[in-house]
């Protein structure tokens, strides 16, 4: 069964400041000062980490808790580098800190756990974007 997930963006006249709606989450992307924005809310591409950094978060702490393991917090550190070509490839680092009582297999676990979030899944295989206009 697939799931879908929606959310709407508008733009007026102020350079790139966009207003985004997810159910009932108000919230804004911007470019950088450097990259003629208003730095008013994180650029698109700092919300592809924040949505990779807040689903591998989450995915740890619910199979954390389910096993039982003493999981006392995870941090989170992502970058994302495009590099030129052609294609073009994009690498993203993510770096993972666990706290707590935990033995190596326990750690070795969480690791692949981490590989398996939602949001990993989908930036690892192909994605087709359809556009179209209204």
């Amino acid at each position: 069964m697939s799931k879908k997930t929606t959310l709407k963006a508008s733009i007026g006249r102020e350079h790139y400041r966009v207003k985004l709606q997810a159910r009932q989450h108000s919230f804004l992307a911007d470019e950088p000062l450097e990259a003629g924005g208003a730095d008013s809310g994180p650029a698109p591409d700092e919300y592809i980490l924040a949505a990779l950094a807040s689903c591998t978060a989450a995915t740890l702490r619910m199979y954390a808790d389910r096993k039982g393991f003493d999981l006392e917090s995870v941090e989170l550190e992502l970058s994302l580098e495009v590099v030129p070509g052609t294609p073009p490839i994009t690498h993203i680092k993510r770096l993972i800190q666990l706290h707590g009582h935990l033995d190596a297999a326990q750690r070795q676990r969480l690791l692949e756990i981490a590989n398996k979030c939602p949001v990993h899944r989908i930036l690892s295989n192909p994605i087709d974007i359809h556009t179209e206009l209204l």
